[in-house]
């Protein structure tokens, strides 16, 4: 089965709200072996939304479309779809209660332009959002027909399309997407079988990577397709197996991923959505062992990766941003000796930056990075980009030198990348 998403916005267009919902519902959707293979963003208008649907009709199986369910005048997406399925609007009576009880639990009057929220197409079919005040309207193929749609049947492919409209609240859609819609589309989806796999790698580039593992790749069957998702410092790679079986997908994947892990084992870190802190925090946890950041160039940055995955609190003390030379000494006891002979930006003061966290929060492991984020602050020695990130444990302190020749939000971003897998690497070789 293969599925179109429209979202619809010109608030998207603009750059004003980012468009989260594509990527959630494409992910949920792969899931479940429904192949995404569009999805198109346009604007309030009548004719890119009718230009839109008749494009998506031809090409996929589901076309899903968000946003324009509003009560307000821009909110236009109902009475287009109404138009194109050649229906009347009626009243559906459930979402008239819903939506009234909506506005009475908020002491709120129900006015004339939110009873409208309950007219839907009388050939849809309505899935109630019990989150918000806009229906969700499911369209079957052929039982609405317009003049474009019979034009696309055949005798040896009958149209059994459908088409369904929802709220582009995240909330409310996700809401929609989990109790009605994909168990909607699970029950009419054939015997198609998709199986993703994603492989998280840290510390080798993009092309450094393809050339290391382009035997593996060459040898991978034609129904299994590769694909490199580059970002900072960090290459995802995606595994994506085509057939009728799921169970035999499984297989044939995980038989690849032992393959993989022969060749790049040192620079594998996690799979699908497990993050370089989730998996710094399962070794910590093993170990009963605690984290402290030091960070100057970086601004908290690591600290906020580490605290963003649940149950932070288990291994991560604390954290200092010791912008300054005078918050270096007083708070992490670098030796002013040190900063004057060797500069705030050197492996010795980020050594020192990390022994000072370690010994103040008593921790097992303490972080520290120091560089040179830009845009001024460059010597002929110490160039733009340039950052030293120390990782310190009670046995001994190890100190790397790196330079990221990006602009000052990247290098921060790369910085915080790199240091945390740096203490990935450290505490794995000390894993029991």
């Amino acid at each position: 089965m293969t599925a179109h998403i429209i979202n619809i916005g010109d608030e998207l267009l603009i750059g004003q709200v980012v468009n989260t919902n594509a990527s959630w519902m494409a992910e949920e959707l792969n899931k479940r072996n429904i192949k995404v293979t569009n999805i198109s963003v346009i604007s309030d208008g009548g004719d890119d939304i009718r230009t839109q649907l008749e494009r998506s009709l031809s090409e996929a199986d589901v076309v899903l479309i968000t946003g324009g369910l509003g009560p307000t005048k821009d909110d236009i997406t109902k009475s287009v779809l109404c138009e194109f399925f050649g229906d009347t609007l009626v009243r559906h009576q459930q979402t008239y209660d819903n939506v009234k009880k909506f506005f009475e639990r908020r002491g709120l009057p129900f006015t004339a332009i939110n009873q409208a929220q309950a007219l839907v197409p009388s050939k849809c079919k309505v899935l109630v959002n019990e989150v918000g005040t806009a229906p969700c309207m499911v369209f079957t193929m052929p039982q609405v027909e317009t003049q474009y749609i019979a034009s696309l049947q055949t005798e040896a492919k009958p149209f059994e399309k459908i088409v369904i409209s929802m709220p582009g609240v995240p909330f409310e859609m996700k809401w929609l997407m989990q109790n009605s819609v994909l168990p909607l589309l699970q029950e009419r989806l054939g015997g198609e079988a998709i199986v993703h796999k994603t492989i998280l790698t840290f510390g080798i580039g993009e092309s450094f990577l393809a050339d290391k593992i382009a035997d593996w790749e060459d040898a991978l069957s034609a129904h299994i397709k590769l694909a490199y998702l580059p970002e900072a410092g960090k290459v995802r790679l995606r595994l994506s197996a085509y057939g009728v079986d799921h169970t035999e997908l499984e297989r044939e994947v995980a038989e690849q991923i032992v393959k993989l892990n022969a060749i790049i084992s040192d620079n594998i870190y996690g799979y699908d959505d497990e993050t370089i802190s989730m998996a710094i925090g399962k070794l910590l946890k093993q170990q009963g062992a605690m984290v402290a950041t030091a960070e100057s160039c970086s601004g908290g940055l690591v600290a906020r990766r580490i605290t963003e995955a649940a149950g932070a609190s288990d291994y991560f003390k604390g954290g200092v941003v010791a912008y300054s030379n005078e918050i270096k000494m007083k708070a992490l006891g670098v030796n002013p000796d040190t900063l004057e002979r060797y500069g705030a930006v050197s492996e010795q003061t980020a050594k020192e930056m990390a022994l000072g966290c370690l010994n103040m929060m008593d921790a097992d492991y303490a972080i520290a990075t120091t560089g040179i984020a830009g845009p001024t602050g460059a010597t002929e020695t110490k160039p733009l980009g340039l950052v030293y990130i120390a990782i310190a444990s009670h046995n001994e302190v190890v100190c790397n030198r790196y330079v990221f020749t990006t602009t000052r939000e990247q290098h921060q971003e790369r910085t915080a990348n790199q240091a945390l897998f740096d203490l990935y690497k450290l505490v794995q070789s000390r894993k029991s």
